[in-house]
């Protein structure tokens, strides 16, 4: 009920026909009023329906339970998420008070600020019992009410905060005010994170959405709606396909080698996986890096990290840090504390020495491991020796992530629309220190080679072998391989590579809310075009056999793409695939199915010819029955050789060849063992009875010349004999 229709109520309880707007003097006509989902109309009726919402007023007053106890007016009521009974109201008298349902004596009073109270919200997860509260002395507090003790106190805001609450997803605290900003304060240490001014006045009320972490925000002038966060999901799953995967600050696990390989799932379909609760972290995680021999995991999240054990998930150590990134080995790792200062640790112990050449004088966004380290910057990319420190390669690129293959053979650098592929030679690189040669801040050039550029930008990746598996901004899923990249399947939503598993021949990928999706990637097919590709021919046919027969199609489309149309009329199995084959080879005989293709055609347009032509190079004797006989070629009947056919026309238009019709059909019947079936067939001298009725007129009408009212048994008929 609106407060306008409950005024209505109000008035019409009193006796008063209109009412007036307290703030703008408005007189309101009382015609009409919502009760549930009807209008009664009340500007007829009298009496009847003045006493109608009369007692609907009074049901209205039976039904609620007033609390007593603030002094002012409460601006806000907010029910307990992790307990439904329990209420707390804010109120301009400058006290948060504590409520149960069904209880109208009040639990306790907090004096949260030193002005009236705009605000409270409860803190949503189970692990806080945090409120938080907005007051006119421009300051933001959380509560602990169970203590009833104050945790924090915001301030950073020059006018009175209208709102702020806790994101339901996100560490976050959002705050907006009547100085038209919007803030956003880190949940766990309740620093000032963001702020935002949309010039739209006061800002007064918040909405959010919490399936897609938006927030919509109510100014004097206008709405505003701000997508937060991200919507990746924080995973990381090894090759033998053990999951870890955060939810807020819980951790999670499954196993997709507990999936059957044999389930004849359809591609995309989503796939139940047992999960379990392995743990929680500290921190909100913004990132999980697995070591590379798996036993450590790290979390990455507001400003620090914590590496645990993979199996136990026990803290092993902790620290400052923006990113993470391992080396080669469990043994060795970077931590990004600020832009300029990156540390390096042997055996979870800091490393001494020089460090990373000429790390401070580049601002750094991210780092990245593997045989090398690599972190980007504004446009660059800086690759590090992980023992000696020094600059392997600089190159100048706009970079967003990178990959490197498990061999630490190639290195994919992904930009916002598109990608690189390099090769990296560690013994070019090597064999230049050992020469003694100066290495500038841009390193060493021959250290990395380009392989490929591709223009599909990279949203998540992993490489398996020298196969690179992506998924793209357009929702496909492609894998490259040494040149070129290929379509393993469109998807309807956006998708996050989880990785592959060989056993499986499955790439497994998840959504954003971590509901798991296979799709088929035969790791032979991938072998065999690498083979190809390097021109290993030999190395190719071995892995032939051993490619299921469902991706033979594919194989061969992948031959004739490089110019191995004999190769791959070979392998295709596909007709009209062999047919185009077959037409580009000039080899045409091998493709009856086409042929017999190109006759239906050349009848559909008249050429007699070519369907003739076309007919006899298959041998479709059914075919070239039915031209010969449109076209009266008497010759072409003969060819044919159909016999059960010229039992049937001589039975209709030459009655005294059946005899020697029927003789010649017998003949060929048991010329192939099917003497049963040549009995069954009657003979005019031997079944006189089948061939009673009518059967003396049609003889006789055969031998009357032509005559177009020719009169047989009464019948006015055409002589049709030739």
């Amino acid at each position: 009920m609106t407060p306008q229709e409950r005024r209505a109520l109000e008035a019409l309880h009193e006796g008063q026909e209109e009412f007036f707007h307290a703030e703008t003097d408005d007189a309101y006509d009382i015609t009409s009023i919502l009760d549930g989902s009807k209008v009664i109309d009340l500007s007829h009726g009298g009496g009847e329906l003045r006493d109608l919402v009369r007692d609907l007023f009074k049901d209205v007053q039976n039904m609620s339970t007033v609390y007593e106890g603030h002094s002012h007016y409460a601006m806000k009521i907010a029910f307990n998420p992790k307990d439904a009974n329990t209420l707390a109201s804010a109120c301009l008298d400058r006290t948060v008070k504590m409520w149960s349902l069904g209880s109208l004596h009040l639990n306790f009073t907090m004096d949260a600020h030193n002005k009236g109270i705009d605000y409270v919200n409860f803190y949503p997860g189970p692990d806080r019992p945090y409120i938080v509260t907005t007051g006119d002395d421009k300051t933001i507090k959380v509560w602990d009410y169970l203590s009833e003790s104050c945790v924090q106190t915001m301030e950073g805001h020059i006018n009175n905060p209208s709102f702020a609450v806790f994101h339901p997803n996100l560490p976050i605290i959002i705050s907006a005010s009547e100085d038209g900003t919007i803030k956003f304060w880190n949940s766990n240490t309740y620093r000032l994170a963001n702020t935002l001014s949309y010039a739209l006045e006061r800002a007064w009320c918040v909405t959010l959405r919490r399936d897609a972490n938006e927030v919509a925000v109510g100014y004097d002038e206008g709405i505003v709606v701000i997508k937060l966060g991200r919507d990746e999901p924080t995973y990381s799953m090894d090759s033998s396909g053990k999951l870890i995967y955060a939810r807020n600050q819980l951790v999670l696990s499954g196993n997709i080698q507990s999936l059957s390989p044999d389930d004849p799932l359809p591609e995309g379909t989503r796939i139940p996986l047992s999960i379990k609760e392995l743990g929680t972290t500290e921190i909100f995680s913004n990132a999980l890096i697995r070591g590379p021999n798996g036993r450590f995991v790290t979390v990455v999240g507001d400003g620090q990290y914590i590496v645990y054990t993979a199996l136990a998930w026990r803290n092993k150590c902790f620290g400052v840090g923006l990113s993470v990134a391992w080396g080669g080995d469990s043994n060795a790792y970077a931590v990004l504390e600020n832009r300029v200062k990156l540390h390096v640790y042997k055996n979870f112990k800091e490393r001494g020495g020089v460090g990373m050449k000429g790390c401070e004088s580049w601002s750094i966004d991210a780092i990245f491991g593997g045989p090398v380290l690599g972190v980007r910057g504004k446009g660059f990319v800086v690759f590090w020796d992980w023992e000696t420190g020094e600059v392997v390669r600089r190159i100048d690129v706009e970079a967003k992530n990178i990959y490197w293959s498990g061999t630490g053979s190639f290195v994919v650098i992904a930009s916002e629309d598109s990608f690189y592929v390099l090769r990296f030679n560690r013994d070019a690189y090597n064999a230049k220190v050992e020469q003694g040669v100066d290495i500038t801040d841009e390193g060493v050039e021959e250290a990395f080679d380009i392989v490929a550029e591709i223009p599909d930008s990279v949203r998540t990746a992993k490489w398996v072998g020298d196969c690179f598996i992506y998924t793209t901004a357009s929702n496909r899923i492609n894998y490259f391989v040494r040149t070129e990249s290929y379509t393993i399947s469109p998807s309807d939503i956006p998708l996050y590579i989880l990785g592959y598993v060989p056993a499986h021949n499955r790439v497994y990928l998840a959504d954003k809310d971590m509901n798991i999706y296979a799709y088929s990637l035969s790791l032979s097919v991938v072998e065999y075009q690498t083979a190809v590709l390097r021109g290993d021919m030999d190395a190719a046919a071995e892995i032939l056999p051993s490619i299921p027969k469902e991706q033979l199609n594919k194989v061969a489309r992948f031959l004739e793409a490089h110019d191995m149309k004999e190769l791959a009329l070979q392998i295709s199995t596909d007709p009209d695939h062999r047919f185009d084959l077959a037409l580009q080879l000039d080899d045409l005989d091998k493709n009856e199915m086409k042929w017999k293709a190109l006759g239906d055609r050349a009848l559909a347009v008249w050429r007699f010819d070519l369907a003739k032509e076309a007919f006899d190079k298959v041998g479709d004797l059914s075919s070239l029955m039915l031209l010969s006989l449109a076209v009266g070629n008497r010759d072409g009947l003969r060819k044919t050789n159909r016999a059960p056919e010229v039992a049937l026309f001589a039975h209709t238009y030459a009655p005294s060849l059946v005899p020697k019709a029927v003789d010649a059909w017998h003949t060929e019947l048991r010329r192939w063992n099917k003497s049963k079936i040549a009995t069954s067939i009657g003979h005019p001298s031997e079944h006189a009875d089948l061939f009673e009725e009518g059967w003396h007129d049609v003889l006789c009408r055969e031998f009357i010349p032509f005559d177009p009212l020719v009169v047989i048994g009464g019948t006015p008929t055409k002589n049709i004999s030739t």
